[in-house]
């Protein structure tokens, strides 16, 4: 059984709320008073007064089977660049935590509109010391295969996009993912042997340090109002990976990934949104199984463009070559601070497209509350509640919308 159980909403909740926006006072006069001779002018700002980035701290707290207790602390600074107000704005996200089993995750992610959206940027750094459940290849792996694996991840992963139209971005993006010191300890569920070790559909090459590096075009459409907490708009983004020896990889193989949102108001008002995702991961070629698509992600990061995928599930429970998802989200503005939520996500993997069943379909869902920190960019702390296949429920924190 695993409790993932966060601290740090009270934490949030004691803050100094008046630190969480900042408001311009109105002047007395429209009069301006010239500097006096010899007197420098104060130097003009870059941003407009109301859109001065803002840095603020969320500490961190939580359990699992596997880290034991952990803590640490996310950063996360939301702006704008230059004073034009019809630029979104640009975010990123820093969260590193340390656990007592030595475990520990260093998360950077950036989503970045330039002056005008002339440019979009979009990527992580990140660096993960993990020990994780695992539970095999395939969309009909066995809960009694669970057995333990550890390992040390560094990610790094960027979009560079030229705007060529209205929201529409176009250019190339650049994925290298460095898989080593992989631990998989004698201790499966069902007696045997770590199932990591006698995994049909795992290649011995893969048990070993490998390298995935890869490079292709990319294409998004980006219509959404705010991207951190959206009332209404599209997002599409889809993206080709082309992985092989002239960039280092250690396998051959191409990605194929889709990721389309849609957002909009319900009952003539933005008190209640319903948000919908499409998410679908395609390979062809030796796919590592660190690279296959899985249900079942909440660590966060650039993959599923910092979406969380079929909440409910545990961390990649399922996974394989091809992978399919679909979530539903109706989220609802209660009073002051506090928003809820209600989710529902279906998906399946499979090694070709044909091998997918209406029996084989994998569900997940639950509810949660939000708590708005700050009104002024729409960034939520969220504590969700949900459960899904071979998975019981469990309580999941994170700092911003899953999707």
């Amino acid at each position: 059984m695993r409790l993932l159980y966060s601290l740090l909403t009270l934490s949030v909740l004691a803050a100094p709320l008046g630190a969480f926006a900042q408001v311009t006072p109105a002047t007395d006069s429209t009069t301006t008073t010239a500097p006096a001779p010899g007197l420098s002018q104060p130097r003009k700002s870059a941003f407009a007064p109301s859109d001065k980035p803002s840095f603020i701290p969320v500490p961190i707290a939580f359990y699992q089977q596997e880290t034991g207790f952990a803590a640490g602390a996310a950063i996360l600074p939301v702006w704008r660049f230059g004073t034009d107000t019809t630029v979104r704005k640009s975010n990123a996200r820093l969260i590193a935590w340390f656990s007592q089993e030595k475990q520990s995750t260093i998360q950077l992610t950036h989503t970045i509109f330039t002056p005008g959206e002339k440019l979009f940027l979009s990527g992580e750094l990140s660096r993960y010391d993990q020990k994780l459940f695992y539970y095999g290849v395939g969309n009909d792996n066995r809960e009694e295969a669970e057995s333990d694996l550890e390992f040390k991840l560094i990610v790094f992963d960027e979009k560079v996009m030229p705007r060529i139209a209205p929201n529409l971005f176009v250019g190339l993006r650049y994925r290298l993912t460095s898989l080593t010191d992989i631990t998989a300890p004698d201790n499966a569920e069902d007696g045997g042997a770590n199932y990591f070790l006698r995994d049909p559909r795992i290649d011995p090459r893969e048990r070993e340090n490998t390298l995935s590096s890869g490079i292709g075009p990319s294409l998004l459409y980006d219509g959404r109002d705010n991207v951190l907490a959206t009332y209404s708009g599209n997002f599409v983004d889809a993206h080709v990976l082309v992985n092989g020896g002239a960039l280092g990889s250690d396998f051959k193989f191409t990605r194929y990934q889709l990721d389309a949102r849609h957002f909009q108001p319900l009952f003539g008002s933005n008190n209640t949104i319903l948000a919908l995702q499409y998410l679908t991961q395609l390979h062809t070629g030796n796919v590592p199984f660190r690279e296959m698509g899985g249900l079942g992600a909440n660590l966060g990061g650039a993959i599923y463009n910092n979406s969380g995928l079929m909440r409910g599930l545990y961390e990649t429970r399922f996974r394989d070559r091809q992978m399919m998802t679909f979530q539903a989200e109706v989220r609802q503005k209660l009073f002051w601070r506090i928003d809820a939520a209600a989710f529902l996500g279906a998906g399946q993997v499979g090694y070709k497209l044909s091998d997918y069943t209406f029996d084989g379909t994998k569900f997940a869902g639950g509810a949660g509350l939000r708590f708005r920190f700050n009104r002024r960019d729409r960034l939520n702390v969220r504590l969700d509640y949900a459960g899904g296949t071979d998975t019981p429920p469990s309580i999941y924190f994170a700092v911003g919308e899953a999707f």
